[in-house]
């Protein structure tokens, strides 16, 4: 289901969610945004730390992202962290309930970027990973780099 690709700028990375999470699926979804929130992300100012999304009457919706207001907007109040409606199609969305709902899956924001001229946010069907799992993970990149290094050392001498 997952429609990965080239895409352009990244915008925003949500870069403990690998850590903290086991993904399972990614998805590609719109993001409905105003002018000034537009603007503001384009200028790197979107956070995606402590975010997540849920689907709620058939739609799904990013809640706890921050988008800092934009500075030259018209006085027109600005929520940082409103939530903000993600634009899938309806199988995605009915797939994303589905999945939502088992046991211990969440829906986790990966990236923000943009895509022909479209924010795009990436997000995934993930599972949080207990502490051994992390220390696994981290073991196993230290063992890689190790061989890595060694390998390299081979090829100079």
């Amino acid at each position: 289901m997952s429609r990965n690709g080239s895409s352009g700028k990244v915008f925003a990375q949500n870069r403990k969610a690998r850590h903290d999470f086991t993904i399972e699926e990614t998805y590609e979804a719109g993001i409905q945004l105003t002018g000034p929130e537009v603007k503001s992300i384009r200028e790197g100012r979107a956070n995606l730390k402590e975010s997540y999304a849920r689907v709620r009457d058939g739609e799904v919706f990013l809640l706890g992202a921050h988008v800092s207001p934009y500075e030259n907007a018209a006085h027109r109040e600005q929520l940082p962290t409103r939530e903000r409606k993600l634009l899938l199609h309806k199988r995605e969305i009915a797939r994303l309930t589905g999945k939502s709902q088992e046991d211990g899956k969440t829906l986790i924001p990966l990236r923000l970027y943009e895509r022909n001229g479209n924010i795009k946010l990436e997000i995934a069907v993930a599972s949080r990973k207990n502490q051994y799992d992390k220390r696994r993970d981290i073991a196993k990149k230290t063992a890689q780099r190790e061989i890595e290094r060694a390998m390299k050392e081979r090829l100079r001498s």
